[in-house]
Protein backbone atom coordinates (compact mmCIF):
# COMPACT_ATOMS: atom_id res chain seq x y z
CA UNK A 1 0.00 0.00 0.00
CA UNK A 2 2.47 2.48 0.97
CA UNK A 3 4.71 1.84 -2.77
CA UNK A 4 1.26 2.23 -4.43
CA UNK A 5 0.60 5.69 -2.44
CA UNK A 6 4.19 7.30 -3.73
CA UNK A 7 3.82 6.05 -6.67
CA UNK A 8 0.56 8.15 -7.08
CA UNK A 9 1.97 11.39 -5.32
CA UNK A 10 4.90 11.38 -8.02
CA UNK A 11 2.83 11.30 -10.89
CA UNK A 12 0.76 14.08 -9.64
CA UNK A 13 3.30 16.44 -8.95
CA UNK A 14 5.01 15.84 -12.41
CA UNK A 15 1.81 16.60 -14.06
CA UNK A 16 1.67 19.91 -12.02
CA UNK A 17 4.93 20.73 -12.73
CA UNK A 18 4.18 19.86 -16.49
CA UNK A 19 0.54 22.12 -16.62
CA UNK A 20 2.82 25.06 -14.57
CA UNK A 21 5.30 25.23 -17.52
CA UNK A 22 2.43 25.26 -19.77
CA UNK A 23 1.05 28.29 -17.95
CA UNK A 24 4.24 30.11 -18.05
CA UNK A 25 4.50 29.32 -21.43
CA UNK A 26 1.33 30.91 -21.99
CA UNK A 27 1.96 33.86 -20.35
CA UNK A 28 5.43 34.92 -21.78
CA UNK A 29 3.78 33.81 -25.46
CA UNK A 30 1.05 36.27 -24.62
CA UNK A 31 3.83 39.32 -23.32
CA UNK A 32 5.96 38.84 -25.97
CA UNK A 33 4.58 38.05 -28.71
CA UNK A 34 8.50 38.02 -30.66
CA UNK A 35 9.51 35.75 -27.88
CA UNK A 36 11.79 38.21 -27.07
CA UNK A 37 10.89 38.15 -23.30
CA UNK A 38 12.53 40.31 -20.58
CA UNK A 39 12.33 39.83 -16.91
CA UNK A 40 12.19 43.21 -14.76
CA UNK A 41 11.44 44.08 -11.37
CA UNK A 42 8.40 45.90 -11.20
CA UNK A 43 8.74 48.99 -8.78
CA UNK A 44 5.67 51.66 -7.81
CA UNK A 45 7.19 54.83 -6.66
CA UNK A 46 4.85 56.39 -4.76
CA UNK A 47 4.26 60.91 -4.24
CA UNK A 48 7.15 62.64 -1.55
CA UNK A 49 5.84 65.78 -0.55
CA UNK A 50 9.39 66.82 -0.52
CA UNK A 51 9.28 65.92 -4.22
CA UNK A 52 8.16 67.41 -7.63
CA UNK A 53 6.09 64.30 -8.76
CA UNK A 54 5.94 64.42 -12.48
CA UNK A 55 3.50 65.88 -14.71
CA UNK A 56 2.37 65.22 -17.76
CA UNK A 57 1.76 67.97 -20.76
CA UNK A 58 -0.25 68.29 -24.18
CA UNK A 59 -0.42 70.66 -26.84
CA UNK A 60 -4.10 70.83 -28.47
CA UNK A 61 -2.68 73.56 -30.89
CA UNK A 62 -0.60 70.59 -32.92
CA UNK A 63 3.11 71.80 -31.59
CA UNK A 64 5.73 69.45 -31.46
CA UNK A 65 8.52 70.17 -29.29
CA UNK A 66 10.26 67.21 -30.37
CA UNK A 67 10.07 68.16 -33.59
CA UNK A 68 10.85 71.78 -33.47
CA UNK A 69 14.00 70.65 -32.23
CA UNK A 70 15.09 68.09 -34.91
CA UNK A 71 14.65 70.92 -37.00
CA UNK A 72 17.29 72.93 -35.16
CA UNK A 73 15.48 75.51 -33.05
CA UNK A 74 16.73 73.96 -30.06
CA UNK A 75 15.25 72.44 -26.98
CA UNK A 76 12.46 73.86 -25.54
CA UNK A 77 12.32 75.54 -22.49
CA UNK A 78 10.16 74.49 -19.35
CA UNK A 79 9.61 75.14 -15.84
CA UNK A 80 7.15 73.84 -13.18
CA UNK A 81 5.86 76.52 -10.71
CA UNK A 82 4.33 75.46 -6.94
CA UNK A 83 2.12 77.55 -5.31
CA UNK A 84 4.13 78.29 -1.76
CA UNK A 85 0.67 78.14 0.31
CA UNK A 86 -1.27 76.06 -1.30
CA UNK A 87 0.82 73.43 -2.95
CA UNK A 88 -1.72 71.69 -4.91
CA UNK A 89 -1.92 74.59 -7.19
CA UNK A 90 0.88 73.90 -9.80
CA UNK A 91 1.42 75.78 -13.19
CA UNK A 92 3.64 73.79 -16.05
CA UNK A 93 5.25 76.69 -18.58
CA UNK A 94 6.72 75.47 -21.69
CA UNK A 95 9.16 78.33 -23.90
CA UNK A 96 10.10 77.26 -27.50
CA UNK A 97 13.51 79.05 -28.09
CA UNK A 98 13.46 82.58 -30.51
CA UNK A 99 9.45 82.54 -30.16
CA UNK A 100 7.52 85.11 -28.34
CA UNK A 101 4.68 82.47 -27.19
CA UNK A 102 4.83 80.59 -24.36
CA UNK A 103 2.89 77.29 -23.83
CA UNK A 104 1.19 77.42 -20.01
CA UNK A 105 -1.12 75.03 -18.56
CA UNK A 106 -2.31 75.09 -14.27
CA UNK A 107 -3.69 72.41 -12.33
CA UNK A 108 -6.12 74.89 -10.65
CA UNK A 109 -7.91 76.64 -13.88
CA UNK A 110 -9.64 75.14 -17.37
CA UNK A 111 -9.77 71.96 -17.96
CA UNK A 112 -7.91 70.53 -14.74
CA UNK A 113 -9.87 72.39 -12.69
CA UNK A 114 -13.04 70.64 -13.63
CA UNK A 115 -11.90 67.35 -11.74
CA UNK A 116 -10.73 64.57 -13.60
CA UNK A 117 -11.49 61.35 -11.55
CA UNK A 118 -9.47 59.14 -13.77
CA UNK A 119 -5.89 57.47 -12.67
CA UNK A 120 -2.90 57.64 -14.56
CA UNK A 121 0.39 56.22 -14.55
CA UNK A 122 4.08 56.95 -16.26
CA UNK A 123 6.09 54.17 -16.53
CA UNK A 124 9.97 53.97 -16.83
CA UNK A 125 11.45 50.59 -18.43
CA UNK A 126 15.32 50.25 -18.01
CA UNK A 127 16.53 47.23 -19.78
CA UNK A 128 20.29 46.72 -18.36
CA UNK A 129 19.09 47.11 -14.92
CA UNK A 130 15.82 45.09 -15.17
CA UNK A 131 13.68 47.39 -13.63
CA UNK A 132 10.54 48.92 -14.62
CA UNK A 133 9.23 52.06 -12.38
CA UNK A 134 5.39 52.93 -12.24
CA UNK A 135 4.76 56.41 -10.84
CA UNK A 136 0.84 57.17 -10.62
CA UNK A 137 -0.72 60.28 -11.36
CA UNK A 138 -3.19 62.04 -10.56
CA UNK A 139 -5.95 63.32 -13.48
CA UNK A 140 -5.15 67.30 -12.06
CA UNK A 141 -1.19 66.46 -13.17
CA UNK A 142 -2.49 66.73 -16.82
CA UNK A 143 -1.44 69.95 -18.19
CA UNK A 144 -3.32 71.39 -21.43
CA UNK A 145 -0.63 73.66 -22.63
CA UNK A 146 -2.65 76.64 -24.21
CA UNK A 147 -0.52 79.16 -25.93
CA UNK A 148 0.15 82.71 -24.25
CA UNK A 149 1.96 85.48 -25.73
CA UNK A 150 4.93 87.12 -23.18
CA UNK A 151 3.97 89.61 -21.26
CA UNK A 152 0.87 90.31 -23.00
CA UNK A 153 -1.23 87.61 -22.12
CA UNK A 154 -0.51 86.00 -18.91
CA UNK A 155 -2.32 83.01 -17.68
CA UNK A 156 -2.63 84.76 -13.64
CA UNK A 157 -0.16 87.39 -13.67
CA UNK A 158 2.08 85.41 -11.62
CA UNK A 159 5.68 86.06 -10.51
CA UNK A 160 8.39 84.48 -12.85
CA UNK A 161 10.23 82.47 -10.25
CA UNK A 162 9.44 79.48 -9.06
CA UNK A 163 7.76 80.13 -5.73
CA UNK A 164 4.90 82.37 -5.59
CA UNK A 165 4.90 85.64 -3.52
CA UNK A 166 3.16 85.78 0.50
CA UNK A 167 -0.56 86.26 0.58
CA UNK A 168 -1.84 88.40 3.03
CA UNK A 169 -4.63 86.57 5.13
CA UNK A 170 -7.25 88.51 3.25
CA UNK A 171 -5.79 87.14 -0.06
CA UNK A 172 -5.40 83.49 1.38
CA UNK A 173 -9.27 83.40 2.62
CA UNK A 174 -10.57 85.00 -0.89
CA UNK A 175 -8.32 82.43 -2.87
CA UNK A 176 -9.98 79.27 -0.45
CA UNK A 177 -13.19 80.86 -1.01
CA UNK A 178 -13.51 81.15 -4.47
CA UNK A 179 -11.92 77.35 -4.68
CA UNK A 180 -13.82 75.76 -2.15
CA UNK A 181 -16.32 78.36 -1.13
CA UNK A 182 -20.01 77.55 -1.97
CA UNK A 183 -21.90 80.05 -4.52
CA UNK A 184 -23.59 81.62 -2.00
CA UNK A 185 -20.18 82.69 -0.04
CA UNK A 186 -18.55 83.67 -3.97
CA UNK A 187 -21.17 86.11 -4.24
CA UNK A 188 -20.65 87.69 -0.77
CA UNK A 189 -16.89 88.10 -1.42
CA UNK A 190 -17.19 89.18 -5.00
CA UNK A 191 -19.60 92.08 -2.92
CA UNK A 192 -16.83 92.52 -0.58
CA UNK A 193 -14.45 93.05 -3.09
CA UNK A 194 -16.38 95.92 -5.01
CA UNK A 195 -16.83 97.77 -1.84
CA UNK A 196 -13.26 97.80 -1.64
CA UNK A 197 -12.56 98.97 -4.84
CA UNK A 198 -11.35 102.23 -3.78
CA UNK A 199 -8.83 101.14 -2.53
CA UNK A 200 -7.20 100.22 -6.05
CA UNK A 201 -4.93 102.98 -7.39
CA UNK A 202 -6.06 101.88 -10.73
CA UNK A 203 -9.84 103.05 -9.95
CA UNK A 204 -8.72 106.40 -8.69
CA UNK A 205 -7.22 107.26 -12.31
CA UNK A 206 -9.55 110.30 -13.67
CA UNK A 207 -11.91 110.30 -10.96
CA UNK A 208 -11.93 114.21 -11.63
CA UNK A 209 -13.00 113.71 -15.06
CA UNK A 210 -15.86 111.05 -14.63
CA UNK A 211 -17.52 113.33 -11.47
CA UNK A 212 -17.75 116.19 -13.55
CA UNK A 213 -20.65 114.41 -15.57
CA UNK A 214 -22.56 113.18 -12.23
CA UNK A 215 -25.05 114.38 -11.36
CA UNK A 216 -25.55 115.34 -7.59
CA UNK A 217 -29.07 115.00 -5.70
CA UNK A 218 -28.80 117.76 -3.12
CA UNK A 219 -31.57 116.74 -1.35
CA UNK A 220 -30.62 112.96 -0.65
CA UNK A 221 -27.18 114.32 0.17
CA UNK A 222 -28.74 116.68 2.98
CA UNK A 223 -30.50 113.48 4.07
CA UNK A 224 -27.46 111.11 4.53
CA UNK A 225 -25.54 113.76 5.92
CA UNK A 226 -28.16 114.59 8.36
CA UNK A 227 -28.89 110.29 9.12
CA UNK A 228 -24.90 110.39 9.91
CA UNK A 229 -24.55 113.20 12.03
CA UNK A 230 -28.13 112.57 13.92
CA UNK A 231 -26.85 108.66 14.21
CA UNK A 232 -30.21 107.24 14.15
CA UNK A 233 -31.91 104.71 12.11
CA UNK A 234 -33.21 104.46 8.69
CA UNK A 235 -35.67 106.91 7.88
CA UNK A 236 -37.85 108.09 5.14
CA UNK A 237 -38.75 112.28 5.39
CA UNK A 238 -41.33 112.22 2.34
CA UNK A 239 -43.64 109.35 4.40
CA UNK A 240 -46.96 110.18 4.91
CA UNK A 241 -47.65 107.93 7.74
CA UNK A 242 -46.06 107.44 10.92
CA UNK A 243 -45.58 103.62 10.10
CA UNK A 244 -43.39 104.41 6.52
CA UNK A 245 -41.33 107.30 8.58
CA UNK A 246 -38.64 104.63 9.66
CA UNK A 247 -38.28 101.74 7.60
CA UNK A 248 -38.77 98.61 9.32
CA UNK A 249 -37.35 96.44 7.09
CA UNK A 250 -33.90 98.20 6.94
CA UNK A 251 -34.24 97.83 10.54
CA UNK A 252 -35.44 94.30 10.94
CA UNK A 253 -34.01 92.78 7.54
CA UNK A 254 -35.60 89.67 6.13
CA UNK A 255 -33.56 86.66 6.38
CA UNK A 256 -33.38 87.94 10.56
CA UNK A 257 -37.66 87.44 11.11
CA UNK A 258 -37.29 83.54 11.84
CA UNK A 259 -34.67 83.95 14.50
CA UNK A 260 -37.16 86.23 16.33
CA UNK A 261 -39.80 83.80 17.62
CA UNK A 262 -38.96 82.78 21.15
CA UNK A 263 -41.73 85.05 22.21
CA UNK A 264 -44.41 83.91 20.20
CA UNK A 265 -43.53 80.21 20.85
CA UNK A 266 -43.71 81.01 24.74
CA UNK A 267 -47.19 82.79 24.05
CA UNK A 268 -48.68 79.22 22.46
CA UNK A 269 -47.59 77.09 25.42
CA UNK A 270 -50.44 75.10 27.17
CA UNK A 271 -48.22 75.43 30.44
CA UNK A 272 -48.25 78.63 31.85
CA UNK A 273 -45.23 80.30 29.91
CA UNK A 274 -42.43 82.32 32.17
CA UNK A 275 -41.62 86.10 30.66
CA UNK A 276 -39.52 87.33 33.69
CA UNK A 277 -36.63 87.41 31.66
CA UNK A 278 -38.00 89.58 29.31
CA UNK A 279 -37.68 93.37 30.10
CA UNK A 280 -40.34 95.53 31.57
CA UNK A 281 -41.46 96.91 28.26
CA UNK A 282 -42.31 93.77 27.26
CA UNK A 283 -43.67 92.40 30.43
CA UNK A 284 -46.00 95.08 30.80
CA UNK A 285 -47.88 94.21 26.85
CA UNK A 286 -48.01 90.33 26.95
CA UNK A 287 -51.73 90.31 27.73
CA UNK A 288 -52.18 93.44 24.94
CA UNK A 289 -50.51 90.42 22.84
CA UNK A 290 -52.57 88.05 24.31
CA UNK A 291 -55.38 89.55 23.08
CA UNK A 292 -54.52 90.07 19.13
CA UNK A 293 -56.72 87.91 17.57
CA UNK A 294 -55.01 87.83 14.18
CA UNK A 295 -51.90 85.46 14.21
CA UNK A 296 -49.97 87.07 11.72
CA UNK A 297 -50.43 90.60 13.54
CA UNK A 298 -49.49 88.57 16.60
CA UNK A 299 -46.17 86.85 15.12
CA UNK A 300 -45.00 90.29 13.90
CA UNK A 301 -45.56 92.26 17.29
CA UNK A 302 -43.90 88.98 18.74
CA UNK A 303 -41.10 89.55 17.38
CA UNK A 304 -40.62 92.96 17.23
CA UNK A 305 -40.86 92.53 21.13
CA UNK A 306 -37.82 89.49 20.61
CA UNK A 307 -35.71 92.20 18.65
CA UNK A 308 -36.01 94.91 21.50
CA UNK A 309 -35.43 91.89 24.01
CA UNK A 310 -31.47 91.04 21.94
CA UNK A 311 -30.81 94.85 21.43
CA UNK A 312 -31.24 95.58 25.39
CA UNK A 313 -29.43 92.26 26.22
CA UNK A 314 -26.72 92.82 23.92
CA UNK A 315 -26.02 96.39 25.51
CA UNK A 316 -26.22 94.98 29.05
CA UNK A 317 -23.60 92.48 28.03
CA UNK A 318 -21.50 95.21 26.79
CA UNK A 319 -21.54 97.38 29.86
CA UNK A 320 -19.36 96.49 32.77
CA UNK A 321 -21.69 97.27 35.72
CA UNK A 322 -24.46 95.35 34.43
CA UNK A 323 -24.43 91.15 34.61
CA UNK A 324 -28.22 90.44 34.80
CA UNK A 325 -28.05 89.74 30.69
CA UNK A 326 -24.93 87.33 30.88
CA UNK A 327 -26.57 84.55 30.34
CA UNK A 328 -28.36 85.73 27.47
CA UNK A 329 -27.85 83.45 23.67
CA UNK A 330 -28.25 85.96 21.09
CA UNK A 331 -28.93 84.18 17.60
CA UNK A 332 -25.34 84.34 15.72
CA UNK A 333 -26.67 86.26 12.72
CA UNK A 334 -28.24 89.19 15.17
CA UNK A 335 -25.21 88.94 17.61
CA UNK A 336 -22.78 89.27 14.23
CA UNK A 337 -25.00 91.96 13.09
CA UNK A 338 -24.95 94.14 16.73
CA UNK A 339 -21.13 93.67 16.71
CA UNK A 340 -20.54 95.41 13.60
CA UNK A 341 -23.52 97.76 13.45
CA UNK A 342 -22.75 98.83 16.94
CA UNK A 343 -18.28 98.60 16.60
CA UNK A 344 -17.22 96.90 19.74
CA UNK A 345 -14.07 97.48 20.65
CA UNK A 346 -11.67 94.76 21.68
CA UNK A 347 -11.78 95.53 25.31
CA UNK A 348 -15.84 94.54 24.01
CA UNK A 349 -17.18 97.65 25.33
CA UNK A 350 -19.37 99.48 23.21
CA UNK A 351 -18.63 103.62 22.59
CA UNK A 352 -20.64 106.36 23.91
CA UNK A 353 -21.91 106.85 20.07
CA UNK A 354 -23.04 103.64 19.46
CA UNK A 355 -24.91 103.19 22.71
CA UNK A 356 -26.82 106.00 21.80
CA UNK A 357 -27.40 104.42 18.36
CA UNK A 358 -28.58 101.15 19.78
CA UNK A 359 -31.49 103.08 22.46
CA UNK A 360 -32.51 105.12 19.07
CA UNK A 361 -33.03 101.50 17.52
CA UNK A 362 -35.01 100.57 20.53
CA UNK A 363 -36.79 103.63 20.82
CA UNK A 364 -37.93 103.23 17.31
CA UNK A 365 -39.04 99.51 17.51
CA UNK A 366 -41.52 100.90 20.95
CA UNK A 367 -42.89 102.98 18.52
CA UNK A 368 -43.99 100.22 16.48
CA UNK A 369 -44.93 98.05 19.30
CA UNK A 370 -47.27 101.05 20.71
CA UNK A 371 -48.83 101.50 17.81
CA UNK A 372 -46.61 105.37 17.94
CA UNK A 373 -48.21 106.16 21.17
CA UNK A 374 -45.72 104.94 23.45
CA UNK A 375 -45.26 105.58 27.33
CA UNK A 376 -41.18 106.07 28.14
CA UNK A 377 -41.38 105.22 31.84
CA UNK A 378 -40.89 101.08 31.66
CA UNK A 379 -38.54 101.69 28.71
CA UNK A 380 -36.37 104.58 30.78
CA UNK A 381 -36.28 101.66 33.80
CA UNK A 382 -34.64 98.77 30.95
CA UNK A 383 -32.40 101.08 29.77
CA UNK A 384 -30.93 101.84 32.76
CA UNK A 385 -31.71 105.66 31.96
CA UNK A 386 -34.16 108.83 33.74
CA UNK A 387 -37.11 109.33 31.62
CA UNK A 388 -35.91 112.84 30.86
CA UNK A 389 -32.95 111.75 29.14
CA UNK A 390 -35.34 109.00 27.12
CA UNK A 391 -37.75 111.82 26.23
CA UNK A 392 -34.79 114.12 24.50
CA UNK A 393 -34.04 110.76 22.56
CA UNK A 394 -37.09 110.54 21.45
CA UNK A 395 -37.75 114.41 20.68
CA UNK A 396 -34.27 113.67 18.93
CA UNK A 397 -35.71 111.11 16.81
CA UNK A 398 -38.68 113.65 15.46
CA UNK A 399 -41.32 112.83 18.22
CA UNK A 400 -43.73 114.89 19.44
CA UNK A 401 -45.30 114.28 23.37
CA UNK A 402 -48.66 114.51 24.18
CA UNK A 403 -50.84 114.19 27.23
CA UNK A 404 -52.89 110.93 27.73
CA UNK A 405 -54.61 109.43 30.33
CA UNK A 406 -54.01 106.20 32.53
CA UNK A 407 -50.13 106.36 31.98
CA UNK A 408 -47.63 107.02 34.78
CA UNK A 409 -47.05 110.21 33.75
CA UNK A 410 -49.30 111.59 31.63
CA UNK A 411 -47.18 111.93 28.14
CA UNK A 412 -46.85 109.81 25.32
CA UNK A 413 -44.64 109.90 22.43
CA UNK A 414 -45.74 110.60 19.01
CA UNK A 415 -44.68 110.62 15.45
CA UNK A 416 -45.94 113.31 13.38
CA UNK A 417 -45.71 113.47 9.70
CA UNK A 418 -44.17 114.05 7.28
CA UNK A 419 -40.85 113.20 9.91
CA UNK A 420 -39.16 116.73 11.28
CA UNK A 421 -35.96 116.80 12.98
CA UNK A 422 -34.76 119.21 15.41
CA UNK A 423 -32.33 121.40 14.63
CA UNK A 424 -28.58 120.52 15.62
CA UNK A 425 -26.59 122.71 18.04
CA UNK A 426 -23.28 122.78 17.52
CA UNK A 427 -21.22 123.82 20.91
CA UNK A 428 -19.04 127.00 20.89
CA UNK A 429 -15.19 126.50 21.37
CA UNK A 430 -14.77 128.19 24.66
CA UNK A 431 -11.33 130.73 23.84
Amino acid sequence: MDSDTETAKSKRSKKEKEKNKKNKKKKDVASQPDGDGVEVEVEVVHEHPNKTPPVVGYFPSGFDPVKNHANGAGPSDFQVYRHRNMSKRMQLVVRPPGSSVEFVGTSFSGEAAAGHRAMFALGVLDKEAGTLKIVPIAGNKIFRLEPKVKGVDVADNEPANSTLEEMTPQQKFAETTAIWGTKRDIEKAKKKLALKQDENPDSQRNLDVKMKNVSVNKKALESTESHVSRNIPPYDTSATTPQGAYLLDKIILKGEWDYLDDLYDRLHREEEADFSAYPTFIRNRIEKLRKIEDESEKKKLSCIFSYINHLIKFKDQHSFDVFSAKGHKIPNILRHKFANMFAVSELKRLPPEKISLLICYVLVLTLFADDFLTDCIDIAKDLSMSVMAVRQLYEHLGCKFTRKKNTFNGWCATLPVPLKFPELRQRKRKR
